[in-house]
């Protein structure tokens, strides 16, 4: 079942002495997307960062470790995925860390977890055919579809009745889910995904379920993997240890295709139309170490982020009692509604990138505006900085409002 973390370490929210989570990394000069090319979409430089969603931590020692040994043996030569190593250290990770069985040869290799997704749109659906997601959305899931030349149909996260609107129209093909939900951190619940899965089932829908934030769930809250509820029907469970070791830089992901002639089809597409049957090795490793090996610094990594979450809800509690603000079921991305403050999303941005120089992601971006989401896997002090800058934006528009 699910490992938790000590309860002495949860209410301190420091992980263990053997990890160290508070020194920073210069992550500077190192073609990081969050830190050196801020720009990019903020328009300045050199901005404090609170944006993509990767950590500004070193990954475990022992994934580290393990991709020293490789380098160490100097041949970099073609490789394989579908080897007992790889397959399972994936078996183990889902026994052990979500109580679930995963049939070995159900499981297949991507580069990445949009990729998956790109290529089962392409499998499950035809051209001009609707795409089910929830809103707010990651904003990757509207490009890939999109590009793909499907439609996109947005259901709010709590609105069943729609849900089942959409699923049911004739050329409604795929429901794209993301469990535990980003931008959010909503982690579903069994009941939830239960109903999801008879209402998909009722209407010939097929479910691409996005997994890569499940490792990163807060206690009391449970991941449930798709795996458990899609049945006999075309489903696929799409993920990588990218977010929760911070490798993903490595490109590597993996999926579960439950249906056997969607899986030989998708691995013929991959072998043959996109030639990616030789996986990046160094992905192989570090999935492999991180599974087998990286349980005791994941959990150590998710008190601190609670912590860092904590600290968060604390600051706003204190500024701004009126917003409420909870920390999220799963992850390490404050996903804040400030639309209480009415606060102008264009005046907020300016204040955070013009005064405080930070760089925070508007919740338009997701499709919702008057939220924001400020991510958290940092430092300690890197997450005070941020939430003190949003604090002090906020007071002064609200000041602002209220004059």
């Amino acid at each position: 079942m699910t490992a938790q973390s000590s309860p002495a370490a949860q209410a301190t929210g420091r992980a263990p002495a053997a990890y160290d989570f508070d020194t920073p990394v210069d992550r500077r000069g190192t073609w990081c997307t969050q830190w050196d090319y801020v720009q990019d979409r903020f328009g300045v430089p050199d901005l404090l960062p609170f944006t993509i969603s990767d950590m500004d931590f070193e990954t475990a020692p022992e994934v580290l470790a393990a991709l020293r040994g490789r380098l160490d043996h100097g041949v970099l030569g073609y490789s394989r995925w579908r080897q007992d190593d790889f397959l399972s250290a994936i078996v183990h990770w889902y026994a052990s860390r979500h109580g679930t069985e995963v049939d070995p040869g159900s499981v297949v290799y991507a580069p990445s977890v949009v990729y998956q997704v790109s290529r089962l749109l392409h499998l499950w659906s035809r051209p001009g055919d609707g795409v089910v997601a929830h809103t707010p959305m990651y904003d990757a899931f509207p490009k890939t579809v999109s590009a793909n030349g499907r439609r996109l149909l947005e259901c709010p996260l709590d609105d069943w009745a729609r849900l089942e609107r959409l699923l049911a129209l004739p050329d409604t093909a795929v429901l794209l889910l993301c469990s535990p939900h980003n931008p959010t951190g909503r982690v579903w619940s069994a009941a939830e995904l239960d109903r999801m899965a008879r209402l998909c089932a009722r209407h010939g829908v097929a479910v691409v379920s996005d997994e890569i934030h499940s490792d990163l769930v807060h206690a009391p809250h449970v991941h449930r993997p798709w795996v458990r509820h899609g049945g006999d029907g075309r489903w696929a469970v799409v993920t990588s240890a990218s977010k929760s070791f911070n490798i993903p830089a490595l490109t590597g992901s993996y999926g579960i295709i439950g249906d056997p002639a969607s899986r030989d089809a998708y691995l013929r597409h991959l072998k043959d139309a996109d030639g990616l049957s030789s996986p990046a090795v160094l992905s192989l490793v570090g999935h492999i170490a991180a599974y087998r090996e990286g349980a005791p610094w994941l959990d150590a990594l998710r008190t601190y982020l609670a912590g860092n979450l904590a600290l968060v809800a604390d600051r706003l509690r204190e500024a701004f009692p009126r917003l409420d603000w909870q920390p999220p079921q799963a992850g390490y991305l404050a996903w804040i509604d400030l639309r209480p403050l009415g606060v102008d999303d264009e005046e907020l941005q300016r204040e955070l990138v013009e005064v405080e120089k930070v760089a925070v992601m508007p919740g338009a971006a997701y499709g919702s505006p008057g939220r924001v989401r400020l991510n958290v896997g940092c430092p300690r002090s890197k997450a005070e900085a941020g939430v003190g800058a949003l604090v002090r934006a906020l007071r002064r528009l609200d000041s602002k409002e209220r004059s």
